[in-house]
């Protein structure tokens, strides 16, 4: 990119920003002290025609923009790339998981839930029922009594 096409293409930075401050009033209307006024070219010591300011904005906008582009590179090869592969090998691996392991023994279990609660319920009525029920009758003998002082 020419150096003239860049500066067509960026705005300058303190053109067409309106004044945020009320103007200074003149302390020197009739021009008495005008030999003392000092100018930017005065103190930077360049002629008029030379405006470094401008070419160290061109220059610095220049250097991010490149600095910028590269580590977004840096960052996409070192960390994106891999990171992808990385949770795509993962979800794959899950993925396997779930339907070859997780799902058959769901699907398992599912099919032998009917006859494991036909299992469960005579277990329940031949062996438990009937000891609870036993030691119920047996610990409804004791009485307690409580005696206040």
């Amino acid at each position: 990119m020419d150096e003239d096409e860049f500066n067509r293409s960026i705005e300058p930075i303190l053109g067409k920003k309106p004044n945020v401050y009320s103007e200074v009033p003149d302390r020197d209307p009739k021009d008495i002290n005008a030999h003392l006024k000092v100018g930017f070219e005065d103190i930077i010591a360049e002629p008029i025609s030379t405006h470094s300011f401008d070419r160290v904005w061109i220059g610095s906008h220049a250097v991010f923009e490149l600095v910028k582009f590269i580590i977004y590179r840096i960052l996409t090869t070192f960390l994106a790339i891999p990171m992808a592969f990385i949770a795509g090998i993962v979800f794959g691996i899950l993925s396997c998981i779930h339907i070859w392991v997780v799902m058959p023994v769901i699907q398992g279990c599912m099919m032998t839930l009917p006859s494991i609660h036909v299992i469960w319920t005579s277990l329940m009525d031949m062996f438990i029922g009937p000891f609870f029920f036993s030691i119920g009758r047996c610990l409804s003998s004791i009485d307690v009594k409580t005696v206040q002082n």
